[in-house]
C-alpha cells in the first residue's frame, strides 16, 4: 500500500530511480497496483559513459525527468500482500511505479522488472503491459 511520503522505486527508463507519493488520485485510502499516484522525482538514474560527458549539466540527455520534477505515475507493484479472487495471496519485495503523462501513456520506453496482473484488471493499462517483461 502507497500512501503519502512513500518511497517508490521507478522502474521504466525515463531517467528517475526513486520517486515519492505525494497523493493518492480518486481514493480515500492507500494505493494499490494499479491505481494512480502523484509522485516527486526524489532520485535520478544515470546511464553510463552518456551521463560522465554531460557532468557539468543537471540531466543527460536520455533522461525525460529531472529531480523535483512533479509527475504522475502507475503503481505496479506493492510490497502489502492482497488476496486475489481465487484465494492466492501476492506479495512482492518491493513498492514500484511507471511514470506516466496526463493523458496515462508511460514516459518511459521501457520497463525493467515484472508488474502485477491486476493492471489487466483495470483495462486502460494496456501500453504498461506490453511494455513489461512479465506480469504475474
Amino acid at each position: 500500500m502507497i500512501q503519502l511520503k512513500t518511497m517508490v522505486n521507478c522502474i521504466d527508463n525515463s531517467g528517475a530511480a526513486i520517486v515519492e507519493c505525494i497523493q493518492v488520485l480518486r481514493a480515500k485510502r492507500p494505493a494499490k497496483i494499479g491505481d494512480r499516484i502523484v509522485v516527486v522525482v526524489q532520485k535520478q538514474r544515470n546511464f553510463g559513459a552518456e551521463a560522465s560527458k554531460h557532468a557539468g549539466s543537471s540531466v543527460s540527455a536520455g533522461n525525460k525527468v529531472r529531480r523535483g520534477d512533479i509527475r504522475h505515475a502507475v503503481v505496479v507493484r506493492t510490497a502489502k500482500e492482497y488476496q486475489r479472487p481465487d484465494g492466492s495471496v501476492v506479495k512482492f519485495d518491493d513498492n514500484a511505479c511507471v511514470l506516466v503523462n496526463k493523458a496515462g501513456e508511460p514516459i518511459g520506453t521501457r520497463v525493467s522488472g515484472i508488474v502485477g496482473a491486476e493492471l489487466r484488471k483495470r483495462g486502460i493499462w494496456g501500453k504498461i503491459l506490453s511494455l513489461a517483461p512479465m506480469h504475474i
